[in-house]
């Protein structure tokens, strides 16, 4: 299915999790790292920080506020962190590839080396909901203490960590090459040649302009930074 969205892009409105604390003590989301796909963070509403890492610079935690725009490469490992009434709007490249697979959660090393683990984590909100969905983030926190207290005693081990974690999860995004070419085709290309084309066609109109506008899913959905409201496709108004 075509996307729909102005140049193809994803969007979700994200309430980051609030309805206890990680065991870090902090309000906040799974750690977690995509393969191919760009995201950015527009906050609406309240206040928090986003935890990145990446290779080159290491970690770094990024305040958010009403107004705040962060945007993050692929391969950076990110963390949502809550801190009161964190709502934000999530820009995503190639039509949204972070919802359709290109994500992989930090439970650390064990789950890493064992896939059944891995899966039985994965799919904790689709057997038990919000509680799933808090379980999980409550094991990648676990986990992803243990990455920081790296950061903070031994940055060689740190990085070596991350980028095990970043290649396990490029390796196992490889077999989707061609359902990820089909959506960004589907979406992001056409977009693109519709642009060249009214842009080759100058001075000439492009064609009948329409105006739209996108509702969020009423139902959300549980997903690894907080309750999701994906925005989907437009309706002309």
């Amino acid at each position: 299915m075509q996307n729909n969205l102005i140049a193809g892009i994803g969007l979700t409105h994200l309430t980051v999790y609030d309805q206890s604390p990680a065991p870090d003590g902090c309000h906040s989301g799974c750690a977690h790292v995509h393969a191919v796909t760009d995201e950015a963070y527009f906050v609406l509403a309240g206040t928090g920080a986003i935890e990145l890492h990446d290779l080159e610079h290491g970690f770094r935690s990024v305040p958010l506020a009403p107004g705040s725009y962060v945007q993050f490469a692929p391969g950076t490992l990110h963390r949502a962190v809550n801190n009161g009434g964190l709502v934000v709007l999530v820009i995503m490249g190639n039509a949204g590839l972070a919802e359709r697979g290109d994500a992989r959660i930090w439970f650390g090393a064990d789950a890493d080396a064992d896939p059944d683990l891995y899966q039985r984590l994965w799919t904790l909100p689709g057997r038990k909901g919000l509680e799933g969905a808090l379980e999980r983030r409550d094991r990648s926190v676990s986990a992803y203490m243990q990455l920081l207290r790296l950061w903070h005693g031994d940055r060689d081990a740190y990085r070596s960590s991350l980028a095990a974690f970043i290649d396990l999860h490029a390796r196992a995004m490889a077999p989707m090459r061609e359902l990820f070419q089909s959506v960004v085709a589907q979406g992001p290309a056409i977009w693109l040649q519709s642009a060249l084309a009214r842009i080759d066609g100058l001075p000439s109109p492009s064609e009948t302009p329409q105006a739209a506008r996108v509702g969020a899913e009423e139902i959300p959905k549980f997903g690894m930074c907080g309750l999701l409201r994906p925005l989907d496709v437009p309706v002309t108004v």
